[in-house]
């Protein structure tokens, strides 16, 4: 039996920033609240945000949605995607949950 290779594209988030459309999407496939996608052990986030939101709820979704597209390296990576289902894949195994159809 031949096995069929799937074709994967790797999105460089920080070279070609996402737009907060595909964020949205990107959270909602995740099923997650935005703020669950900030790495919020950068230093970009201790910086600038940290100390402006000290309770997770004071903000919107769209503004971690902003905070994301101004500060591509806030957001956790890899996330991978399969059709309707994605995972960010830290540890790597995570992977396997998804690409399992």
């Amino acid at each position: 039996m031949k096995k069929i290779k799937k074709r994967h594209k790797v999105i460089r988030h920080i070279d070609n920033p996402l737009t907060e459309r595909k964020l949205k999407r990107i959270v909602k496939l995740l099923n997650i609240k935005p703020i669950q996608l900030i790495r919020t052990e950068a230093t970009i986030w201790k910086d600038h945000y940290q100390e402006l939101v000290s309770n997770v709820d004071e903000f919107e979704d769209i503004e971690y949605i902003k905070m994301m597209t101004e500060f591509p390296s806030l957001i956790k990576i890899p996330i991978v995607i399969n059709g309707d289902k994605a995972a960010i894949c830290k540890p790597p195994e995570k992977i396997l949950s998804i690409l399992a159809s």
